[in-house]
């Protein structure tokens, strides 16, 4: 990989690294949680992944049919991660194409407590990248507290991981 003028491409490429990595970890671990520990973490990688999907609709203009911002229903943590390794590679493909004049066009659209709102479309990409960044936290946050390490979710791991001559380029 090299270094991607697209500052969106680099930031959707690290929130798929980290999810995976996120991921991962939980199919080791999750079991080793008491069971509302792991009902939680459940809750908020699929609040997560329902939030991906309705702003992906969002920036499509195609209806999500969600009606609350998570699953009626909380899928097994090995069937959620293929659809987010799927959405997560949809989102870089996304950003990858789209071009910059596109980026402050803006979309009007309805949450799901029906009220009215308008974002660009890299506020919504922010919007994306933050919320579940914000939520993963909170998760690894949980995991501290059970005694279990989190993966070291950090821009910089990751561009050192993919771009190892950038430890010898400094």
């Amino acid at each position: 990989m090299t270094a991607s003028p697209n500052l969106f491409l680099s930031l959707f490429r690290f929130k798929a690294w980290s999810q995976a990595e996120l991921y991962t970890l939980l199919g080791q671990e999750l079991s080793r949680l008491p069971d509302d520990a792991q009902r939680e973490i459940m809750r908020l990688l699929c609040h997560i992944h329902v939030v991906d999907r309705i702003f992906q609709s969002h920036l499509t203009g195609t209806a999500h049919g969600f009606a609350a911002p998570n699953f009626p229903e909380i899928p097994p943590l090995d069937q959620l991660r293929p659809k987010v390794a799927e959405l997560d590679q949809w989102y870089v493909d996304y950003v990858d194409q789209l071009p910059a004049d596109r980026l402050t066009e803006r979309i009007a659209f309805v949450f799901t407590d029906a009220q009215r709102g308008n974002m660009s479309r890299e506020e919504i990409l922010m919007h994306v990248l933050q919320h579940g960044g914000y939520h993963r936290g909170s998760i690894g946050r949980m995991l501290v507290e059970h005694g279990i390490a989190p993966p070291r979710e950090t821009f910089t791991q990751f561009l050192h991981e993919r771009e190892p001559q950038r430890r010898t380029q400094a």
